[in-house]
């Protein structure tokens, strides 16, 4: 699926910064995608882009009308489909990450047909899509694993491929989840697709390049996630990854939503992930260890890197707040 830019980033009422998480993505990491934002009375979020209307967008040449923000069950509000109708006739594509799908919408769906502009979601996998098979591939993979699902993959991806372009390196950020294919106009949604075909659609991601070329492909959950370790596998053997970098969040005390299941200790969780991946790639190797620190203050952050450098012996850094410079040269040392 291919998202035409620049976007108009739709945040609707939005009760907190955190549910307009999708359209932070793309400012944060494609500022040069997003030409505004339209927020509806009572949103509480704020992408600090322009407020901008239908019209202006139009006017201004926005192309896709993107839904940025997520909500619990990924449902449409009823409240929404005036607006996406009139984003419609004003010539603009509309995307969604949610669960629920555009075409459903009759009102949507007749309006897409009338204008004969495109309804996009994200979260609907290509059809024909073939199984894996662990044929070796030319250039090279890496992959973000986590200890838990939410802990800042996509982030950690994006920082070593901004590293990697600084050197000049051809690198390419391989999307896989809803967020991550708005910022790149393109990727696999992993999470609809079956599970006899996770691998094999990773393939088709992530094919044949040139020996200089990295594909750096955005993780999702964890194996020791219950919910979500069937993708993590897939992934694994599908990215058929030379390098793995795990991503963490120390302040977590268990797996996210679920107050019974504990964390993996660091390096179980290098061990399980890198077993897994030998499937496909028997020489890959975990290279360092994506930090968030976001919750942790100040003084003590680099207290905690220093401690899983100790204990893992591979570079910990939190990419998005002091640079991927430590992990991209891990990767490319010999």
């Amino acid at each position: 699926m291919k998202l035409i830019s620049p976007y108009l980033l739709f945040l609707g009422n939005a009760p907190d910064q955190l549910a307009a998480k999708s359209a932070q993505g793309i400012v944060d990491w494609r500022p040069e995608l997003a030409r505004g934002q339209l927020r509806l009375p009572g949103c509480a979020a704020d992408v600090g882009l322009p407020d901008m209307s239908l019209r202006d967008a139009s006017a201004q040449g926005v192309k896709t009308l993107i839904i940025g923000i997520a909500n619990a069950g990924g449902f449409l509000p009823e409240a929404w489909t005036g607006i996406l109708v009139s984003a419609l006739e004003a010539g603009l594509d509309v995307a969604s990450g949610l669960h629920a799908r555009l075409e459903d919408v009759p009102e949507i769906r007749a309006a897409a047909a009338h204008y004969n502009r495109r309804l996009i979601d994200i979260r609907t996998a290509a059809q024909n899509l073939p199984v894996g098979t662990g044929q070796p591939r030319t250039g090279h993979r890496m992959l973000t694993v986590g200890t838990d699902c939410s802990v800042g993959k996509m982030y950690a991806t994006l920082a070593v491929e901004a590293e990697m372009k600084r050197r000049g390196i051809p690198a390419l950020f391989c999307a896989t989840g809803q967020t991550g294919i708005f910022i790149a106009g393109s990727g696999v949604p992993v999470d609809a697709v079956a599970a006899d075909f996770i691998s094999g659609a990773i393939e088709q991601l992530t094919p044949d390049n040139p020996n200089g070329h990295w594909d750096l492909v955005e993780g999702q959950g964890s194996l020791f996630h219950p919910s979500f370790a069937g993708v993590s596998l897939g992934l694994l053997h599908g990215a058929q990854a030379e390098a793995l970098i795990l991503c963490h969040e120390p302040t977590r005390t268990h797996m996210r939503g679920l107050p019974q299941q504990p964390l993996p200790s660091l390096s179980i969780c290098v061990e399980a992930n890198l077993e897994a991946a030998r499937l496909t790639c028997p020489h890959v190797r975990c290279v360092g260890v994506a930090v968030n620190t976001s919750h942790i203050a100040q003084d003590k952050v680099q207290v905690i890197l220093d401690q899983i450098e100790d204990e893992l012996a591979i570079p910990a850094v939190d990419p998005f707040a002091s640079g991927a410079g430590r992990l991209v040269d891990a990767l490319l040392a010999p």
